[in-house]
């Protein structure tokens, strides 16, 4: 059975009864998710006081999370090390954190953050992930052992630009910044753009669209080099893990049709399992499985293009929360997030280390 269409949309303040009246009249479920979101967007930060020091319980803008990558792996230099793989539209670098100890032939788990700019919640884990690898390795049997034995890479903001702009210019920004030729609108969904079914259900040819697919598979500059890295460390990556928000959701292959994976029912076990790790803490319940059943078909994703690459460990989280505050998660939230996420990327991670192919 095909899941019912929910989408989620923004009114203008003087605009939002005369919409009302016309989802009424139609007869269209609703409901208003925040009534007004300027004050939605005063109430993410805790304080007024905004300081340029990196903190894993406060969004930070790119620079100071540029400098914390530099930081980290300075502080750490036998456990985390930093590499550039491309660099984005606008010409910022793009760091990939390398964590684990030094060994030949280990096998690694890659994670990103940051695909859509609006959902911060998502590089604050990436940089929570990072500290709680530091900080708990010789402490944590299971975090000392997954370091010993595989390597982490982790990307802890994919789409720069768009961040950046999130912070400057508009709170709920979602593509690149990308120039469209011949068109005056900006950015393509960098969700949309991996060669896996490329813009045929769920992503739109239109470059003024959210969805936008591109106009190529890897078109964009941040797609092609999270792509070349990944084909280039094909042998060694054994699980592809991407982080967005929001829907509490732990989602596999496929997103791009109704097809199962060949091992379906290994996939959604470790989901299965994954999510149970998650709401031991804090009761959080997430809902698992197959992208295009669980929540929609959505073709050129980098979950189901990394799984095409023979990567079968492939898993999309999508964050805190179902909808109350929804990108704009307050900054309150960050740390319980953020601790029950590291419980089942913890599980997963573990599982993959006793099921190496």
């Amino acid at each position: 059975v095909r899941p019912k269409m929910q989408v989620d949309f923004r009114v203008e303040a003087d605009k939002s009864f005369e919409v009302e009246g016309l989802l009424k009249e139609n007869g269209v479920e609703y409901r208003v998710l925040i009534d007004n979101l300027q004050a939605a967007l005063d109430a993410q930060f805790d304080s007024k006081a905004r300081t340029t020091r990196h903190s894993y319980e406060k969004y930070n803008n790119w620079e100071t999370i540029a400098a914390w990558t530099a930081d980290i792996a300075a502080q750490n230099p036998d456990l985390v090390s930093r590499s550039v793989i491309g660099e984005t539209y606008e010409g910022r670098p793009m760091y990939l954190l390398k964590m684990g100890k030094s060994h030949p032939n280990k096998k690694a788990i890659f994670m990103d953050c940051g695909f859509h700019a609006r959902e911060w919640i998502s590089p604050a884990f990436c940089q929570w992930f990072v500290k709680e690898a530091v900080e708990t390795y010789g402490k944590d049997p299971v975090m000392t052992t997954l370091l010993n034995r595989l390597d982490f890479y982790v990307l802890p903001v994919f789409n720069i630009d768009g961040y950046v702009y999130t912070w400057t210019n508009d709170r709920m920004w979602r593509k690149t910044r990308s120039k469209n030729a011949g068109r005056r609108c900006i950015g393509t969904d960098p969700n949309r753009n991996f060669n896996a079914g490329w813009c045929t259900v769920g992503a739109s040819k239109n470059p003024c669209d959210s969805t936008y697919c591109g106009s190529a598979p890897e078109s964009e500059k941040e797609t092609k080099a999270l792509a070349d890295f990944i084909r280039e460390h094909l042998s060694t990556i054994k699980a592809y893990l991407t982080v967005h928000s929001y829907s509490q959701l732990l989602l596999f292959p496929y997103s791009y049709n109704y097809k199962l994976p060949s091992n379906y029912e290994e996939l959604n076990s470790v989901a299965r399992a994954a999510c149970k790790q998650l709401a031991s803490l804090y009761n959080t319940k997430y809902t698992y499985g197959p992208g295009a059943t669980t929540i929609y078909p959505a073709a050129g994703g980098s979950d189901d293009w990394a799984y095409d690459q023979g990567i079968k460990y492939s898993f999309t989280f999508e964050l805190r929360d179902t909808g109350r505050y929804g990108f704009v998660l307050p900054e309150s939230q960050i740390k319980p997030t953020c601790e029950e996420t590291v419980l089942a990327v913890k599980y997963i991670a573990n599982y993959v280390l006793e099921h190496l192919y």
